[in-house]
């Protein structure tokens, strides 16, 4: 049983499909074209995440993102379902300057879970995120969630889009929980913050219990702006990632 809310609308049919699919969606009632969600509630400013990239679709902020490759850039399929022209802003805190500006060539969607590969047009240089294995995380672990979307309640969230990356910290409840397309998903609860409008498709981080380094271990994909988010397990998707991307 779905008891999240999508993390992101699409304009025309394709958000009318899945607000159809979801128990309740958090489309603003104001903005329905340029919806953008989940957002992060609480948590603070990130200071340190050179592989994040924010999403925009038809040069309106729309999710968030990161690089994995030279020339890859991991998502949440809800994000890239619908027609438009993808572009990216990697390697800035600042979604509305620095960084690289590239526009997505190629969009792969996972077929089942909440996940999908936007391939660039051209190559960027950066700190690729790196992305965790089957041991990476862990119930009651704590981990970290990154994202740019609004950072209210109390208003049209489009009004309330975080210009800074946002990070939270949540703890992990179960690693065998369900994203917004039935795939595999790790299910977190708030600590000092939690997802929900313009972090769709952003990144879990979590310091692996195996061999502590910091690996990215989720998708955003669903959250119920309150106290629960969850987010498709990189982990269990890898064989489908080094397909395309080579990581």
């Amino acid at each position: 049983m779905r008891l999240n809310r999508a993390l992101t609308a699409v304009a025309g049919a394709a958000t009318a499909l899945l607000s159809a699919l979801a128990l309740t969606t958090l489309a603003p009632a104001a903005a329905q074209a340029q919806d953008v969600q989940p957002y992060i509630i609480g948590g603070g400013n990130a200071s340190n995440a050179p592989w994040a990239a924010r999403l925009f679709r038809n040069g309106q902020q729309n999710c968030s993102a990161t690089i994995i490759a030279a020339r890859w850039i991991l998502t949440a399929q809800h994000c890239v379902a619908g027609s438009g022209t993808y572009t990216f802003r990697v390697g800035s805190l600042d979604q509305t300057t620095g960084g690289t500006l590239v526009t997505a060539t190629r969009i792969i969607q996972h077929p089942s879970a909440d996940l999908a590969l936007a391939q660039i047009d051209r190559s960027v240089t950066a700190t690729y995120a790196p992305l965790g294995t089957t041991s990476a995380v862990a119930n009651g672990q704590t981990v970290q969630l990154f994202g740019w979307g609004a950072t209210c309640t109390n208003q049209p969230e489009i009004n309330c889009q975080s210009r800074y990356l946002k990070v939270a910290n949540t703890r992990v409840t179960n690693v065998n929980g369900r994203d917004y397309r039935g795939g595999i998903a790790i299910s977190v609860t708030r600590i000092n913050g939690i997802a929900a409008g313009g972090d769709s498709g952003g990144p879990m981080f979590a310091t692996s219990p195996v061999d502590g380094r910091y690996y990215q271990v989720g998708v955003a994909s669903t959250s119920d702006r309150s106290t629960t988010s969850n987010y498709t397990a990189v982990t269990r998707y890898r064989d489908w990632i080094r397909s395309y991307a080579g990581v």
